[in-house]
C-alpha cells in the first residue's frame, strides 16, 4: 500500500462522512442555521466552545471572511486547542466539574443568546456542564458531535449524560468512535483523523443557512469580508462598529 493510496483513502473516507452529512444533518442544519438567524435578528450575541482540538471548529466561525461578524469564541484558558503546557493538561482540564460553569458564568453570555458546544465525543464533563449550565441561563444550545459515541461509550460525567442530552439542536458529524479513519497492516494504531474536516464544514453549513434565512426575510446578515480584498477593512469595520454591542473579540 503506497503512501498516495493512503491519501487518496483518506479523503475517500473524509467524503464519505460528508456525504452521509448531507443527507442526514440537513434537518438539522436547517434548524441550526434558523436558530443563529433568530438570535441575529433578535439583537442576541452567538458565541462558540470547544475543547482541545474540537476548539479549532469553535474558532473556525469567529472573526472569519464570509462569516458572521457577532460570532465570538467562549474561551477557556488551556482548552483553546493545544495552548497549555504539558498538552495532556488540557485534556484533564476537559473533566473538572465546576470549569465550565464558572466559565460561562464570567463570560457576556445571557439569556436569548446561542451557544454553538462542539465535542466529538460529548461524554466529559466540560462540553455536558457547558450545555445543561448554558440552557438553564436560557441560551439557546447547538451541539455539534457525533452521537456513535452515546452509542458504543459510556459517559465520563457525574449526569450520566453526553452532549446530545443537552442541546435544543444537535449536529451528528457521523465520525466513528476514535476518530481515525484508516488502519495499515505495519502501522499499530489507526490513524488519519476526519472529525475537524467534517465538523468545519456542518458549522459552516448552518451559518450559511442563517445567512440565508436571514435574507429570506429581509435582513442584511452580518457577514465580514476578506482583508485581503480591496475595501474588505473598510467592509469590517463598518460592520464590527454597527454591531459592537454583540462583539467581544475587539475587547
Amino acid at each position: 500500500m503506497s503512501a498516495s493510496d493512503l491519501a487518496e483513502r483518506f479523503l475517500d473516507g473524509a467524503i464519505g462522512l460528508l456525504e452521509q452529512v448531507r443527507e442526514g444533518e440537513a434537518e438539522s442544519i436547517t434548524a441550526a442555521g434558523t436558530l443563529l438567524a433568530d438570535a441575529v435578528a433578535e439583537g442576541r450575541r452567538l458565541f462558540a466552545f470547544g475543547a482541545g482540538h474540537s476548539a479549532l471548529v469553535a474558532q473556525d466561525v469567529v472573526y472569519r471572511a464570509g462569516g458572521l461578524a457577532v460570532v465570538n469564541l467562549l474561551a477557556v484558558p488551556g482548552l483553546v486547542g493545544v495552548d497549555v503546557h504539558p498538552a495532556p493538561l488540557g485534556s484533564a482540564l476537559e473533566r473538572v466539574d465546576g470549569l465550565a460553569t464558572a466559565a460561562l458564568d464570567a463570560s457576556p453570555a445571557r439569556a436569548g443568546d446561542v451557544l454553538v458546544v462542539v465535542s466529538l465525543s460529548g461524554r466529559n464533563p466540560l462540553p455536558v456542564e457547558m450545555a445543561r449550565h448554558a440552557r438553564s441561563l436560557g441560551l439557546g444550545v447547538i451541539g455539534l458531535t457525533s452521537t456513535a459515541y452515546a452509542r458504543e461509550t459510556t459517559p465520563r460525567n457525574a449526569s450520566g449524560t453526553f452532549l446530545k442530552d443537552h442541546c435544543d439542536v444537535v449536529l451528528d458529524n457521523r465520525v466513528p468512535v476514535g476518530d481515525a479513519t484508516l488502519t495499515h497492516p505495519d502501522v499499530p494504531a489507526p490513524f488519519a483523523p476526519a472529525s475537524t474536516v467534517v465538523s468545519c464544514a456542518l458549522i459552516q453549513a448552518a451559518v450559511a443557512t442563517a445567512a440565508g434565512v436571514l435574507a429570506d426575510r429581509g435582513l442584511t446578515p452580518p457577514l465580514l469580508r476578506s482583508g485581503n480584498v480591496d475595501g474588505g477593512h473598510a467592509w469590517n469595520e463598518r460592520v464590527m462598529t454597527e454591531y459592537a454591542d454583540r462583539i467581544f473579540y475587539r475587547r
